[in-house]
Protein backbone atom coordinates (compact mmCIF):
# COMPACT_ATOMS: atom_id res chain seq x y z
CA UNK A 1 0.00 0.00 0.00
CA UNK A 2 1.35 3.58 -0.58
CA UNK A 3 1.43 5.64 2.19
CA UNK A 4 -0.98 8.24 2.77
CA UNK A 5 0.00 12.13 2.57
CA UNK A 6 -1.22 13.18 6.10
CA UNK A 7 -2.55 16.99 6.07
CA UNK A 8 -2.53 18.82 9.28
CA UNK A 9 -3.76 21.72 10.47
CA UNK A 10 -1.04 23.34 10.61
CA UNK A 11 -0.60 23.48 6.37
CA UNK A 12 -3.67 26.04 6.36
CA UNK A 13 -1.55 28.41 8.28
CA UNK A 14 1.35 27.87 6.21
CA UNK A 15 -0.20 28.44 2.76
CA UNK A 16 -0.90 31.93 4.10
CA UNK A 17 2.59 32.45 5.10
CA UNK A 18 3.58 31.19 1.79
CA UNK A 19 1.03 33.85 -0.20
CA UNK A 20 2.94 36.53 1.78
CA UNK A 21 6.42 35.33 0.52
CA UNK A 22 4.74 34.57 -3.23
CA UNK A 23 3.66 38.72 -2.93
CA UNK A 24 6.45 39.90 -1.39
CA UNK A 25 8.85 37.93 -4.75
CA UNK A 26 5.95 39.71 -7.27
CA UNK A 27 6.68 42.90 -5.61
CA UNK A 28 10.77 42.72 -6.35
CA UNK A 29 9.58 41.22 -9.98
CA UNK A 30 7.27 44.41 -10.56
CA UNK A 31 10.00 47.11 -8.88
CA UNK A 32 12.43 45.60 -11.80
CA UNK A 33 9.88 46.62 -14.32
CA UNK A 34 8.99 49.74 -13.21
CA UNK A 35 5.46 49.08 -11.89
CA UNK A 36 6.10 50.89 -9.24
CA UNK A 37 2.64 51.32 -7.44
CA UNK A 38 1.79 47.54 -7.55
CA UNK A 39 5.14 46.48 -5.83
CA UNK A 40 4.26 48.72 -3.08
CA UNK A 41 0.70 47.30 -3.06
CA UNK A 42 1.84 43.64 -3.37
CA UNK A 43 4.03 44.56 0.31
CA UNK A 44 0.83 45.82 1.54
CA UNK A 45 -0.99 42.86 0.23
CA UNK A 46 1.91 40.66 1.68
CA UNK A 47 0.90 42.01 5.35
CA UNK A 48 -2.44 41.32 5.15
CA UNK A 49 -1.19 37.40 4.36
CA UNK A 50 1.40 37.72 7.13
CA UNK A 51 -1.92 39.44 9.81
CA UNK A 52 -4.06 36.23 8.82
CA UNK A 53 -1.42 33.73 9.41
CA UNK A 54 -0.84 34.22 12.55
CA UNK A 55 -4.91 34.79 13.14
CA UNK A 56 -5.68 31.47 11.32
CA UNK A 57 -2.94 29.68 13.38
CA UNK A 58 -4.61 30.77 16.64
CA UNK A 59 -7.78 29.86 15.39
CA UNK A 60 -7.03 26.75 14.27
CA UNK A 61 -4.67 25.86 17.37
CA UNK A 62 -1.64 25.04 14.70
CA UNK A 63 0.99 27.79 15.61
CA UNK A 64 4.72 25.66 15.39
CA UNK A 65 8.00 26.56 15.22
CA UNK A 66 7.94 25.46 11.91
CA UNK A 67 5.69 28.13 11.58
CA UNK A 68 7.60 30.86 13.21
CA UNK A 69 10.71 29.50 11.43
CA UNK A 70 8.86 30.42 7.97
CA UNK A 71 7.16 33.63 8.83
CA UNK A 72 10.36 34.55 9.59
CA UNK A 73 11.77 33.61 6.31
CA UNK A 74 8.61 35.09 4.55
CA UNK A 75 9.06 38.31 6.42
CA UNK A 76 12.53 38.78 5.32
CA UNK A 77 11.72 38.73 1.62
CA UNK A 78 8.54 40.13 1.32
CA UNK A 79 9.16 43.47 4.58
CA UNK A 80 13.27 43.29 3.84
CA UNK A 81 14.19 42.63 0.36
CA UNK A 82 10.93 43.80 -1.33
CA UNK A 83 10.59 47.63 0.63
CA UNK A 84 14.34 47.88 0.01
CA UNK A 85 14.61 46.90 -3.65
CA UNK A 86 11.25 49.19 -3.97
CA UNK A 87 13.06 52.28 -2.44
CA UNK A 88 16.49 51.86 -4.55
CA UNK A 89 14.64 51.62 -7.49
CA UNK A 90 12.01 54.48 -6.97
CA UNK A 91 15.40 57.49 -5.34
CA UNK A 92 17.88 55.83 -3.93
CA UNK A 93 19.44 54.23 -7.64
CA UNK A 94 20.24 58.28 -8.05
CA UNK A 95 23.03 58.31 -4.76
CA UNK A 96 24.99 55.13 -6.45
CA UNK A 97 27.15 53.38 -3.82
CA UNK A 98 25.82 55.43 -1.10
CA UNK A 99 22.18 54.34 -2.69
CA UNK A 100 23.00 50.67 -2.06
CA UNK A 101 23.67 50.89 1.85
CA UNK A 102 21.06 52.56 2.61
CA UNK A 103 18.61 50.63 0.79
CA UNK A 104 20.64 47.50 2.21
CA UNK A 105 20.38 48.76 5.85
CA UNK A 106 16.34 47.87 5.41
CA UNK A 107 17.50 44.34 4.37
CA UNK A 108 20.03 43.87 7.52
CA UNK A 109 18.05 45.44 10.07
CA UNK A 110 14.93 43.53 9.27
CA UNK A 111 17.05 40.37 9.50
CA UNK A 112 18.72 41.08 12.77
CA UNK A 113 15.10 42.40 14.10
CA UNK A 114 13.79 39.04 12.91
CA UNK A 115 16.40 36.83 14.46
CA UNK A 116 16.22 38.38 17.54
CA UNK A 117 12.71 37.95 17.68
CA UNK A 118 13.10 34.71 17.36
CA UNK A 119 15.87 34.16 20.07
CA UNK A 120 13.43 35.99 22.54
CA UNK A 121 9.97 34.34 21.70
CA UNK A 122 8.35 32.41 24.29
CA UNK A 123 5.30 30.94 23.37
CA UNK A 124 3.14 32.42 20.50
CA UNK A 125 1.78 35.54 21.57
CA UNK A 126 3.43 38.71 22.87
CA UNK A 127 1.86 42.34 24.32
CA UNK A 128 4.42 44.11 22.59
CA UNK A 129 7.17 43.97 20.47
CA UNK A 130 11.13 45.01 21.56
CA UNK A 131 11.86 47.44 18.48
CA UNK A 132 9.48 48.44 15.06
CA UNK A 133 7.84 45.15 13.42
CA UNK A 134 9.25 44.54 9.94
CA UNK A 135 5.63 44.16 8.41
CA UNK A 136 5.85 48.29 9.70
CA UNK A 137 8.68 49.46 8.47
CA UNK A 138 7.81 47.80 5.23
CA UNK A 139 4.49 49.25 4.88
CA UNK A 140 5.44 53.07 5.88
CA UNK A 141 8.15 52.39 2.94
CA UNK A 142 5.31 51.26 0.53
CA UNK A 143 2.47 53.90 1.76
CA UNK A 144 5.05 56.68 1.61
CA UNK A 145 5.28 56.10 -2.07
CA UNK A 146 2.09 55.69 -2.84
CA UNK A 147 1.89 58.98 -1.46
CA UNK A 148 4.12 61.00 -2.86
CA UNK A 149 5.92 59.24 -5.55
CA UNK A 150 4.48 60.85 -9.05
CA UNK A 151 5.19 58.85 -12.70
CA UNK A 152 7.33 60.23 -14.05
CA UNK A 153 8.47 62.83 -12.05
CA UNK A 154 9.48 60.64 -9.05
CA UNK A 155 9.79 62.05 -5.85
CA UNK A 156 8.50 65.74 -5.40
CA UNK A 157 10.54 68.54 -3.09
CA UNK A 158 10.46 68.15 0.11
CA UNK A 159 9.52 64.52 -0.05
CA UNK A 160 12.38 63.48 -1.88
CA UNK A 161 15.05 64.96 0.61
CA UNK A 162 13.55 62.60 3.46
CA UNK A 163 13.84 59.30 1.56
CA UNK A 164 17.55 59.17 3.06
CA UNK A 165 16.43 59.79 6.50
CA UNK A 166 13.57 57.95 6.38
CA UNK A 167 14.97 54.40 5.66
CA UNK A 168 17.80 55.06 8.07
CA UNK A 169 15.17 56.33 10.89
CA UNK A 170 13.02 52.90 10.18
CA UNK A 171 16.57 50.72 10.11
CA UNK A 172 17.45 52.27 13.89
CA UNK A 173 13.95 52.12 15.14
CA UNK A 174 14.13 48.13 13.51
CA UNK A 175 17.05 46.91 16.10
CA UNK A 176 15.99 49.20 19.16
CA UNK A 177 14.82 48.25 22.56
CA UNK A 178 12.06 50.87 21.89
CA UNK A 179 8.62 48.99 22.56
CA UNK A 180 5.72 48.85 20.07
CA UNK A 181 2.40 47.36 21.00
CA UNK A 182 1.13 44.22 19.31
CA UNK A 183 -2.32 44.84 17.56
CA UNK A 184 -5.28 43.30 20.03
CA UNK A 185 -6.98 40.55 18.42
CA UNK A 186 -10.83 41.39 17.63
CA UNK A 187 -12.42 39.31 20.76
CA UNK A 188 -15.25 40.67 23.33
CA UNK A 189 -12.38 40.55 26.38
CA UNK A 190 -9.58 42.60 24.37
CA UNK A 191 -12.56 45.09 23.34
CA UNK A 192 -12.89 45.78 27.00
CA UNK A 193 -9.53 45.87 28.04
CA UNK A 194 -8.48 48.76 25.38
CA UNK A 195 -11.59 50.37 24.07
CA UNK A 196 -10.18 53.14 23.00
CA UNK A 197 -7.50 51.60 20.94
CA UNK A 198 -10.16 49.50 18.97
CA UNK A 199 -11.33 53.08 18.35
CA UNK A 200 -8.27 54.47 16.88
CA UNK A 201 -7.83 51.18 14.63
CA UNK A 202 -11.12 51.89 13.06
CA UNK A 203 -10.81 55.59 12.66
CA UNK A 204 -7.31 54.55 10.84
CA UNK A 205 -8.90 51.93 8.76
CA UNK A 206 -12.25 54.24 7.72
CA UNK A 207 -9.24 57.02 7.00
CA UNK A 208 -6.94 55.26 4.80
CA UNK A 209 -10.61 54.09 2.37
CA UNK A 210 -11.59 57.34 2.22
CA UNK A 211 -8.26 58.87 1.21
CA UNK A 212 -7.34 55.46 -1.16
CA UNK A 213 -4.59 54.69 0.78
CA UNK A 214 -3.06 58.14 1.03
CA UNK A 215 -3.64 58.43 4.77
CA UNK A 216 -1.69 55.34 5.53
CA UNK A 217 1.53 56.53 5.54
CA UNK A 218 1.10 59.55 8.17
CA UNK A 219 -1.26 56.73 10.15
CA UNK A 220 2.17 54.76 10.58
CA UNK A 221 4.20 57.76 11.11
CA UNK A 222 1.59 58.71 14.29
CA UNK A 223 2.35 55.19 15.91
CA UNK A 224 6.14 55.07 14.99
CA UNK A 225 6.89 58.38 16.77
CA UNK A 226 4.24 57.53 19.40
CA UNK A 227 6.72 54.64 20.15
CA UNK A 228 9.45 57.06 20.35
CA UNK A 229 8.21 59.27 22.56
CA UNK A 230 6.58 57.03 25.21
CA UNK A 231 10.60 55.31 25.09
CA UNK A 232 11.64 59.04 26.07
CA UNK A 233 9.25 59.81 28.57
CA UNK A 234 9.54 56.04 30.16
CA UNK A 235 13.56 57.37 30.25
CA UNK A 236 12.50 60.42 31.88
CA UNK A 237 10.59 59.31 34.29
CA UNK A 238 12.78 56.21 35.73
CA UNK A 239 15.89 58.78 36.05
CA UNK A 240 13.34 61.06 38.05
Amino acid sequence: MRPRLRVTRSVIPNLFTAMNMFSGFLSIVNASQGNFYYAAWLIIVAAIFDALDGAVARLTKSSSELGVELDSLSDIVSFGAAPAFLIYQTSLHSNETLGILVAASLVLAGGFRLARFNVQLVGFDKSYFSGLPIPISAITISSFILSYYEIPEGFITPFSEIVIPLVIILSLIMISKIKYDTIPKPTKEEFRKNPILFLIILFGAAAAIITSGKAIFLIFVLYILFGIFRYIFTLFVKKT
